[in-house]
């Protein structure tokens, strides 16, 4: 094919070992892009919202995009669809590195995993060779383990996704691991993986990825590229701190939570778990994945000290969950629990802030010291990497922890001190003092999540508007387009962090030459909504909970800080959201805006 996609779908029936091959859907692929849309799209059409996540219902989806391993900018992504133990949503996990371009050069834009196997498999494929094999002598080993012993198996050359024990065992936020380091991460999907006995997927290709108007999209690619390098975030910051920039930046609008976001949101320690003091520190050399011009991952060493370790990381949420929300000032700890994060495939955000809230419990008695078999108590760094290790390993109380913050609080009488939105933790920025990311996690498709509508450009960064963090007004306008500027990015199989530097107009561009569209801007924008709304209708299907936020940002005043006083305004932000989105006011899509974006 010549327009971005490559035209096959591989269809794997686990049960019954059998593997076919079919035409991609291309009416779907024009309506919903790929990666993420088409994902969804695919599963929507052949799975009931009611199954059980970790049921043979439950198909796993892995879905590139159409500008996925071209010579688009930071075009490495794909995403793992299915839906989510954590939190029973539609999940679609975006990871990088070079899996993704990987699966399209051995001539698949896609897979679909069916049913469940009777014994532990991974998926090889050669280009046209594709076929299950055993993977018994794999089972129980950790993500670095299984991607050497594959490649010592298979070949140097082949690119890797697969899961650890973790996965294998039922961690509720478990991820897929590609790359050893890169993450499909959040909603527990590596969970998905391991219910089906699928321990990896091995690919090799030799093909490429043709695209329709080859010096029309060399231009915008070039175009895009070039703004990107000129702009100060994505040409300088990212690339000399990474993420971890952020910390010092979020602390200082007073937006950095703290302790399970129980004591404010600035912490007084916050340049010793910095960018900067990583950088200066600990960085041996930065990390891109495929096609990268921004190069953001961190390779990182501790050197010394009780946390001797080095590994990739880690980014700003890792750094903030293992940091402030469990009040750690000790990079090397963080450093460390994000290491074991990489290395057993699970979620660092949801894990740090499980820790938090453990910590929490049991500093006001409602956890027993025996049922940890350890004081855990906010800025024990120790016990903070000690918990993070147990829950990797499956091991005594990290059992509890793996099924995440909201389950584990529950458990001991207080659910109201998880900080998460529809069972899956909030990020590192608080809703008080950020107004506009408090509606993005209250609404966003697949819980807690500061990507699907990243608020913090406009409120904290300036980019491409500035907002006053504390005002909500302008908030659910804006928001609306960016999580339908945002779903449509993921679709196509570039970066997200691309958008602090380009916009639509770029995006759109590259999309419209490579697939050889003749659609607007506002066209290929509405597929990103469209996307929205179908996600939105499988969660209503599926009987997720209403859109809301933890009792404590809608109740307690924050006690530091720029935004003390504050609480998140929700409601009056909601109410303007819905009528913005069309959906009547419990937020439900109308019948009427359904036929609108042609959702069936």
């Amino acid at each position: 094919m010549n327009n971005g996609y490559v035209g096959t779908i591989l269809r794997v029936n686990l049960k019954e070992g059998k593997i076919t091959k079919e035409p991609l859907n291309m009416k779907n692929a024009d309506e919903y892009v790929g990666a993420r849309g088409l994902g969804t799209k695919y599963y929507c059409d052949e799975c009931d919202p009611t199954c059980d996540p970790l049921g043979p219902g439950n198909n796993l989806i892995m879905m590139t995009g159409p500008l996925t391993g071209t010579m688009a900018t930071s075009s490495g992504r794909y995403n793992a669809v299915a839906k989510a133990p954590l939190t029973g949503t539609i999940g679609a996990a975006n990871s990088g590195g070079h899996f993704g371009p990987e699966l399209k050069y051995a001539g698949y834009d896609g897979i679909i995993f069916e049913d469940v196997s009777d014994k532990p498999v991974y998926l090889f494929i050669d280009d046209e060779k594709v076929e299950l094999r055993d993977a018994s002598a794999l089972w129980g080993k950790d993500v670095y383990e299984t991607t050497d012993a594959l490649n010592e198996e298979c070949g140097e050359s082949f690119r890797i996704a697969c899961i650890s024990p973790a996965g294998e065992n039922g961690c509720l936020f478990a991820t897929i691991m590609n790359d050893k380091q890169r993450a499909a991460g959040r909603g527990g999907i590596g969970a998905v993986m391991g219910s089906k006995k699928l321990k990896a997927v091995v690919v090799k290709g030799t093909g490429s990825v043709k695209v329709a108007r080859n010096e029309a999209f060399f231009n915008e690619c070039a175009s895009a590229r070039k703004t990107l390098a000129d702009h100060p975030v994505t040409g300088a910051g990212l690339s000399a701190y990474g993420t971890m920039i952020l910390v010092n930046i979020v602390n200082g609008v007073g937006g950095l939570p703290v302790n399970n976001l129980r004591d404010g949101a600035v912490f007084p320690q916050a340049d010793d778990i910095s960018g900067e003091t990583l950088t200066a520190k600990h960085l041996l050399r930065n990390r891109g994945c495929f096609g990268c011009s921004i190069g953001c991952g961190r390779i990182t060493e501790i050197k010394d000290g009780p946390f001797k370790s080095r590994g990739e990381g880690p980014e700003y949420e890792a750094g903030w969950s293992f940091g402030s929300d469990c009040g750690v000032s000790d990079l090397g700890a963080a450093c460390k629990a994000n290491f074991l994060c990489n290395q057993y495939g699970i979620d660092p955000i949801t894990m740090g802030a499980t820790v938090a809230c453990a910590m929490e419990l049991f500093e006001m008695g409602a956890l027993p010291e025996e049922d940890i078999g350890f004081p855990l108590r906010f800025g024990d760094a120790e016990a903070m990497v000690r918990a993070t290790e147990m829950t990797c390993k499956g091991e005594g109380f990290g059992k509890i922890m793996g099924l995440g913050s909201y389950r584990m609080a529950e458990k001991y009488g207080h659910p109201e001190l998880s900080m998460s939105v529809k069972k899956q933790e909030m990020p590192a920025y608080d809703g008080r003092a950020i107004q506009g990311i408090g509606l993005n996690y209250a609404t966003s498709n697949r819980g807690g999540c500061h990507v699907r509508g990243y608020m913090i450009s406009p409120e904290v960064l300036g980019i491409p508007v500035s907002m006053d963090p504390l005002v909500t007004e302008g908030k659910p306008q804006l928001l609306k387009v960016f999580q339908d500027l945002t779903a449509l990015c993921d679709s196509t199989g570039i970066c997200l962090f691309t958008t602090f530097g380009i916009g639509l107009p770029e995006i759109a561009g590259m999309y419209r030459e490579a697939v050889g569209s003749d659609e607007s801007d506002e066209e290929i924008l509405l597929k990103g909504e469209r996307i929205w709304n179908l996600e939105k209708r499988f969660n209503i299907a599926a009987g997720v909970e209403k859109d809301t936020l933890p009792p404590r940002l809608l109740r307690e005043n924050l006690k530091t800080g720029p935004a003390t006083g504050k609480v998140n305004e929700l409601q009056v932000m909601l109410k303007e959201y819905y009528a913005e989105r069309g959906w009547d006011e419990e937020g439900i899509p109308t019948p009427e805006k359904l036929e609108q974006l042609s959702i069936e």
